[in-house]
C-alpha cells in the first residue's frame, strides 16, 4: 500500500501558512507501516485539483488531502474530488442535521454557506469522526484494478485532522493494507551534542539495527525543544514491540545517556518542574535576554502552579538595579548574570533563582557580539554560571538560551541531587 499527501491551499504556495499537516501526516503513516513517496501542494484551482489528484492516483494507491472542506467559496475539495471520480455532490441531510446541532450547542446561528459542508461526493462516505464542522471524507475510486484505489479528505484545521486521521483514515488504510502488525516508536529528546555528533555516536548501532531489521534509528532536529532521536520497531503484539523499544532504549542509553534529557512527550521544562518538584524546591526568573520566553514555556506546563513563583523581565538596565538589587555593572556579564539569579530567588521568594542575560542582535552591546550569552543560577544561595556564544539570528539565540538555560538549571540539579540543598 503506498499512500501520498495532497495538501490544499493558495495560501500555502504563497507561503502566508506553513504546511505541518503534510508532514504530520507523513509521520504517521510510517508509524502505521504505510509507504508514503510523494507530497503535493496545490492552489485553490478546480483543474490544478483535479490534476494533482490524477497524478496521485496514478503513482499510489491512496491520497490524503488536506484542506479545502470548509464552506467558503475558494473550499473546493470535495468538487475537485467528484470531479475525479466522475460523480455528482449529494447534501447529506444526516450531515446537515449534525452541523447544525454543533452550531446550536455553540449558540450559535448556522449561515446557509455551511450547508456545503454537508455535500459528499456521490457514493462515499464521510469520516466517522467529526470534531468540527467539516466531515472528512472517505472515497473509493473505480480504476479498474482489482480494488479501488482510495481519496482521503480531512480538514486543514490541524486538530480537526489529527484526530479524523487517527480515528479514520489511519485505521481504514491498515484494515486495506491487512496490515496487522504493531508498529511503535519511542522518542529519546536530548539536548548538548549536534545531530551529526549523535550519528557518528550511534553509528555501529544503526549498522546492526540495518543488518538485523529489529528496529530503525532516525534523527529530528526540533530547533529550541532539541533533537529527537526516534526508534521505531515492528512485531506482532504490543508486548512484543515494547521489548524491542525497552532494549534498544537501553543500548542507546548507554552510548549517548549524558545528552537524553526525557523521552516521548517530555520537554525540558516539564523535566526541570518535575526535578524541581521531587527536592521540594520552587523557582523564581530573570528573563533580560529572553523577555518571558523562558516563563512561558513553564506556565505552558499544567501543574507548574506548585513549583513556578513567577519571573521578572528587567530588559532595561535601571530596572536590573531597582527591581532586582543588582551592581551598577555592565549588563552583558557573568556577575550580572549572577545577581539576577540571586535577585530573582529573593525577590520572587523562590529557592532557585535562574537568570539569562546577553546579546540577541542583530548589533552588538557593551562591546559584546550577538550571540553572547550568560547564564547565572542561585541554588539556596549557591551560585554558579555559564558562558555560551551562539552564531544565530536574534529569534534563534532567544529560543536557544531557553532551552540551553533550563538544561543548565536541570544538569545542576543533578549534580546535587544527593546534596543538602
Amino acid at each position: 500500500m503506498q499512500c501520498e499527501v495532497v495538501a490544499v491551499g493558495t495560501e500555502l504556495l504563497l507561503g502566508q501558512i506553513v504546511d505541518t499537516n503534510s508532514s504530520w501526516i507523513g509521520e504517521q503513516l510510517a508509524l502505521a507501516g504505510i509507504d508514503s513517496f510523494f507530497q503535493t501542494k496545490v492552489g485553490d484551482n478546480l483543474d490544478r485539483m483535479v490534476e494533482a489528484l490524477e497524478t496521485a492516483l496514478s503513482r499510489s494507491d491512496a491520497v490524503i488531502v488536506t484542506g479545502g472542506l470548509g464552506p467558503t467559496q475558494d473550499d473546493i475539495t470535495r468538487d475537485a474530488i467528484a470531479k475525479v471520480m466522475g460523480v455528482d455532490l449529494v447534501r447529506s441531510t444526516e450531515l446537515v442535521e449534525r452541523i447544525r446541532a454543533m452550531f446550536g450547542s455553540r449558540g450559535r446561528e448556522m449561515t446557509d454557506n455551511n450547508l456545503r459542508q454537508a455535500d459528499l461526493p456521490e457514493g462515499t462516505i464521510p469520516n466517522p469522526v467529526q470534531p468540527g464542522t467539516a466531515p472528512g471524507l472517505i472515497c473509493e475510486v473505480d480504476r479498474g484494478g482489482a480494488t479501488p484505489k482510495m481519496i482521503y479528505a480531512v480538514p486543514g484545521v490541524p486538530w480537526e485532522m489529527k484526530q479524523q486521521m487517527v480515528g479514520g483514515v489511519l485505521p481504514d488504510l491498515q484494515g486495506r493494507a491487512g496490515i496487522t502488525s504493531v508498529i511503535k516508536s519511542r522518542t529519546l529528546r536530548t539536548w548538548g551534542r549536534s545531530e551529526s555528533g549523535l550519528a557518528e555516536a550511534l553509528d555501529a548501532e544503526i549498522v546492526r539495527l540495518d543488518e538485523t531489521g529489529v528496529a530503525t534509528i532516525a534523527f529530528l532536529a526540533s530547533g529550541w525543544e532539541g533533537i529527537k532521536v526516534r526508534v521505531t520497531a515492528k512485531a506482532a503484539t504490543d508486548a512484543e514491540v515494547d521489548g524491542v523499544l525497552d532494549s534498544e532504549q537501553a543500548r542507546i542509553m548507554e552510548i549517548i545517556g549524558d545528552v537524553v534529557f526525557g523521552f516521548d512527550d517530555d520537554t525540558m521544562e516539564s523535566v526541570v518542574l518535575d526535578e524541581l518538584r521531587e527536592r521540594g524546591l520552587t523557582l523564581g526568573i530573570a528573563e533580560s535576554l529572553t523577555g518571558g520566553l523562558i516563563a512561558s514555556r513553564i506556565t505552558a506546563v499544567p501543574g507548574c502552579s506548585d513549583v513556578f513563583r513567577g519571573a521578572v523581565i528587567p530588559y532595561d538596565r535601571e530596572l536590573k538595579v531597582s527591581v532586582l538589587g543588582t551592581s551598577d555593572i555592565p549588563a552583558v556579564s557573568e556577575q550580572m548574570a549572577i545577581e539576577l539569579a540571586e535577585g530573582a530567588r529573593r525577590v520572587l521568594g523562590a529557592d532557585v533563582g535562574l537568570a539569562v542575560t546577553g546579546v540577541a542582535g542583530p548589533t552588538p552591546h557593551e562591546g559584546h557580539e550577538p550571540g553572547t550569552v550568560w547564564i547565572g543560577l542561585s541554588i539556596n544561595g549557591r551560585t554558579d554560571s555559564a558562558l555560551i556564544d551562539f552564531p544565530f539570528d536574534r529569534d534563534r539565540v532567544r529560543q536557544f538560551t531557553c532551552i540551553s538555560a533550563l538544561s543548565f538549571l536541570r544538569n545542576r540539579l543533578l549534580g546535587s541531587k544527593n546534596a543538602d540543598m
